[in-house]
């Protein structure tokens, strides 16, 4: 086992057992100091934010891959993103040394524990880094199968392609947010199936979509196609996402081209990039896949990952909300290296800081299922919460909330979570 890996290492930093930040995950964030500051880089353990900025700054990073890079002092994660595998292992290996619990420049030395570790509860997460393009695949087959069924029967629920390629389409970066942050429930056209012109209002259908992302690493050229067998070459790490969704909007509209209104007015990420090296001891095999795919997108081995994520609602009149779904990222059919492979094979250019999410991810169970759409049927089973109110979509005020987490044996590695909270229409 790789030693960053081992169970027992340990940080000098309190982590409490069911924490999501133990040593061994050390996921890579944006935030600023609320007392004041520029944003910059950090990694996390257990509820204390280590600045890397200032790790830098006292020349700490000094291997090959990142002496003299100044990565760290920046914003956004992009640079350090664009440097690669090594860079990212070397600085990995690195922050194990600086923090585990044998003695260390970082440990016995009070004056830099002072200006580098910062409690979490003093800091403001942003955006981890700049977002130049983002695509939101559809790549559960049994939330594919949900959908298909309420719309056009069980016969017809796959379209013809889907079982062929990962189907997908572009959102919209500028709307990408990092989690807490709260946003108004959508304007647009929708048409009621008994009436005879579309009205324009705010959405009546507004609905959650539990994914995970991934954001590019190192870009590829125009023209340039990534096969599958080095996908994980050019990702750099995973959040949660939350693909907000007006279901009436969409419905409108999705027609002939696909999404548009009813999908870009918000998408809410978590603010940690867990990378690949940290959930490396959860790969796994995914389903079968039934046709064989096409050679370009033929994978072999463990190629995701077992990360089990949830759901919770919370109502303006509730106190911590209700858990309402749980799913986990393995039973995705199309994986993570099929997704981005698919995505540059015909020449389109990837490039670093780009977020490529997964789509709503459903299991078979009723319980697992990953957005109001599938968990009510299409408004005719209503959510019965805790305090007594139901829900079939959500209404303002309501607050969810996805976390994740993989774990295997005394090993855990968590995403922490992402939240967001629906505010009235504006106007």
């Amino acid at each position: 086992m790789d030693q960053t890996h081992d169970p027992a290492l340990r940080s000098f930093i309190p982590v409490a057992p069911d924490s999501d930040f133990p040593i061994q995950n050390l996921p890579f964030g944006i935030f600023r100091p609320r007392s004041g500051g520029e944003a910059r880089v950090g990694t996390i353990v257990g509820h204390t934010v280590v600045d890397l900025a200032a790790l830098e700054r006292r020349g700490l990073f000094a291997g090959p891959e990142l002496r003299g890079k100044q990565v760290f002092a920046r914003p956004s994660l992009n640079r350090f993103m664009e440097l690669g595998r090594p860079a990212w292992r070397e600085a990995r290996l690195r922050l194990v040394e600086l923090l585990r619990e044998e003695a260390s420049s970082l440990r016995d030395d009070a004056g830099l524990r002072a200006e580098v570790l910062v409690p979490e509860d003093a800091t403001q997460m942003c955006l981890p880094c700049e977002i130049g393009d983002y695509t939101d695949f559809y790549s559960s087959r049994e939330h594919a199968t949900n959908v298909g069924m309420m719309f056009r029967g069980a016969e017809s629920a796959l379209m013809p392609n889907w079982l062929h390629l990962p189907v997908a389409y572009h959102g919209r970066a500028g709307t990408v947010v990092v989690s807490g942050t709260d946003f108004h429930r959508p304007m647009g056209q929708s048409k009621a199936d008994d009436a005879a012109n579309p009205g324009f209002g705010p959405s009546r259908a507004l609905d959650f979509e539990l994914e995970v992302g991934f954001f590019v690493g190192p870009g590829s050229a125009m023209g340039e196609a990534v096969p599958v067998e080095r996908a994980f070459d050019h990702i750099f790490g995973f959040v949660l996402v939350n693909d907000w969704s007006a279901r009436d909007i969409q419905k409108w509209e999705y027609q002939p081209l696909g999404p548009f209104l009813g999908k870009n007015f918000c998408t809410s990420i978590s603010p940690w990039v867990v990378t690949l090296e940290a959930l490396e001891p959860f790969r796994c095999a995914g389903p079968v896949q039934d046709p064989a795919p096409l050679s370009y997108l033929r994978n072999a081995g463990e190629r995701t990952f077992d990360i089990e994520l949830e759901v919770r609602l919370r109502t303006p009149s509730m106190g911590a909300g209700d858990r309402i779904s749980g799913s986990n990222f393995r039973s995705l059919y199309w994986d993570p290296s099929q997704q981005l492979a698919h995505h540059s094979v015909n020449g389109c250019r990837l490039r670093a800081g780009d977020l490529l999410a997964s789509g709503t991810i459903s299991g078979a169970a009723k319980d697992s299922r990953g957005s109001l759409l599938e968990l009510c049927w299409k408004g005719t089973e209503p959510l019965r919460l805790s305090s007594g109110e139901t829900r079939t979509y959500l209404q303002d005020g309501d607050e969810l909330t996805l976390s994740g987490h993989a774990v295997r044996g005394p090993l855990r590695v968590g995403f922490g979570e992402v939240r967001g909270r629906v505010l009235p229409a504006r106007g």
